[in-house]
């Protein structure tokens, strides 16, 4: 089990984050979902996509954005950015083992107001053109370079 933990800001597709909470619950870090929604999270697509493992998994659920800050001020903890807009790569970022890694909306990722309280904000590179990386690979790639920082050297 680690500190670090992700965070999941009003995410749209099931299938993606029962995927995060998998991942999730196979390395030992914490989930925060950042309501609302856009799915019943009793979804049965959800329930796939994370099949078993769901249960294992540490999750959080906070009711609003407010909420989830108030409760990430009063922790202490930095919050990390994964955007597009971003300008350092993750992997020249340097981790520390409580940070909190946000991903936005698949559809929209976050608003401005959210993206002004990152401490950081980091990208992943990828071929001039090209949109986005699925959130879930996403997640992985990045928690897979913080948990290599903090967790497994």
């Amino acid at each position: 089990m680690t500190n670090l933990r992700l965070a999941l800001y009003q995410p749209d597709i099931p299938g993606n984050t029962g995927t995060i909470l998998r991942l999730a619950a196979c390395l030992g870090f914490a989930v925060d979902l950042i309501e609302p929604a856009g799915f019943d999270v009793s979804d049965r697509n959800l329930k796939r996509a994370g099949m078993d493992y769901i249960a294992a998994a540490a999750l959080t659920r906070h009711v609003s954005w407010d909420h989830f800050e108030a409760w990430r001020a009063a922790t202490g903890r930095r919050l990390i950015l994964a955007s597009t807009k971003a300008a350092e790569r993750y992997t020249d970022f340097a981790f520390r083992s409580d940070d909190i890694l946000l991903f936005g909306r698949e559809s929209a990722g976050v608003p401005d107001h959210v993206h002004e309280k990152a401490d950081a904000r980091i990208l992943i590179p990828m071929v001039e053109g090209q949109r986005s990386i699925n959130v879930a690979v996403s997640a992985a790639m990045i928690v897979g370079e913080a948990m290599r920082q903090t967790v497994w050297i």
